[in-house]
């Protein structure tokens, strides 16, 4: 479904663009790929950049008009930034996620319950659909994925823990923040005490009567959880060190790279891929694929400035740094998640774009208090006109 070059990711986004106005706005919520971007894969790996859609969408539309685009685009910020603010809640989805593995071992009936939501055979047909497009396609509508989440949650009453690694492993655009939190707030554990239940009315409505669903749960009652933790300092940039001799390495975080290398000029790069950390179980090869196809992509668009350039492990980091007389790794800031656990304790220079430091220090409490940054934010954008 997702060709994995930045080629394929602008063509999309230019046959979504005449649509980002009135047709967004008024069906974005149809369970139809027809009113949507389907875009996030390439915005989540960085592709293409959330600047490139904004700069894009507002040569076309006011910033009136593609509102509630303009909006869904930084929902994905705010996700990030507010992770960013409280990593300590991805090491807790974690934890209770291993200890939901521990007891699918354990416990045969959760053990075949789980299995016949993963496989798309508990009965209920729209949710039986949805799991089958996502691990054949990579792919959910935003609608589909909450509906699925709530069935999973309260009606077959299954650990969301278990939910939020199904889908980091099948979802091409699989994002600790976005995912865990999204998971965290149809569970009633983010937004606290308010939860997300899938009714059959709505379902029917916005599948255009594709699905009319019987038996689901009628009330949705907050999950049980510890509180939001204190919010932590934001992020800064590592300094980079001009006089050092430095290497840049290459993550599947951020596969637009050109605005680091004009500040350092690389000698020699690594490439590193850490899809398979996104959960302790097999990820899907079709995600896998993305990214590998993504990062050498990028590697290919920007070859005549990286240097040599090398495949690397997480373990032979250090080593390709020796072997190239590398003083200095910078690379673009790991957000919260597997591929800063994957690398933590290598010695990186980590940079964060200008986009992230605008956003992620209003990511402080909910979504419409941050919201109200947005024309501020947009503002920031160099070569965004938004008069």
């Amino acid at each position: 479904m997702f060709n994995p070059t930045y080629a394929a990711a602008l063509t999309r986004l230019s046959v979504f663009v005449p649509r980002a106005g009135r047709d967004y706005a008024s069906k974005r919520n149809y369970d139809d790929l027809a009113h949507v971007s389907a875009l996030s894969p390439y915005i989540r790996h960085r592709l293409i950049t959330e600047d490139d859609v904004l700069k894009a969408t507002l040569a076309r539309h006011s910033p009136q008009a593609a509102e509630k685009f303009i909006q869904e685009v930084y929902w994905r910020t705010y996700w990030k930034g507010w992770l960013e603010l409280r990593p300590s809640v991805w090491a807790m989805y974690r934890t209770e996620f291993q200890a939901s593995l521990n007891r699918v071992q354990t416990e045969s009936g959760l053990r075949q319950e789980w299995e016949a939501a993963c496989k798309g055979e508990t009965g209920i047909e729209c949710f039986d659909h949805w799991a089958k497009q996502l691990t054949d396609t990579g792919y959910l509508h935003n609608h589909a994925r909450m509906w699925f989440a709530s069935i999973w949650i309260f009606t077959l009453r299954l650990p969301w823990t278990l939910g939020a690694d199904f889908f980091m492993r099948h979802l091409a655009d699989g994002d600790p923040a976005s995912n865990t939190l999204s998971w965290r707030w149809v569970g009633g554990l983010q937004t606290i005490g308010k939860t997300y239940l899938a009714r059959p009315d709505n379902i029917a409505k916005y599948t255009e009567g594709r699905f009319q669903p019987t038996g689901l749960a009628s009330f949705a009652a907050p999950l049980d959880g510890a509180p939001h933790p204190a919010r932590g300092a934001v992020p800064v940039s590592d300094i980079i060190d001009p006089t050092r001799r430095t290497g840049l390495l290459i993550t599947e975080e951020d596969l637009s790279p050109g605005w680091l290398i004009n500040q350092i000029n690389p000698v020699a790069t690594a490439v590193v891929q850490t899809t398979a950390q996104r959960s302790p179980l097999a990820v899907s090869t079709g995600v896998a694929g993305f990214v590998a196809g993504a990062l050498a992509d990028c590697t290919a668009r920007f070859v005549d400035r990286l240097g040599d350039v090398a495949k690397v492990t997480p373990d032979t980091i250090t080593e390709w740094a020796n072997t190239n007389d590398i003083e200095q790794i910078v690379t673009s800031y790991l957000p919260t998640g597997p591929t800063q656990d994957t690398l933590n304790g290598v010695p990186l220079v980590q940079v964060i774009r200008p986009y992230d430091a605008a956003a992620w220090p209003h990511a402080t409490h909910g979504f419409f208090r941050f919201k109200e940054k947005i024309p501020a934010l947009l503002g920031q954008i160099k070569g965004l006109n938004v008069a």
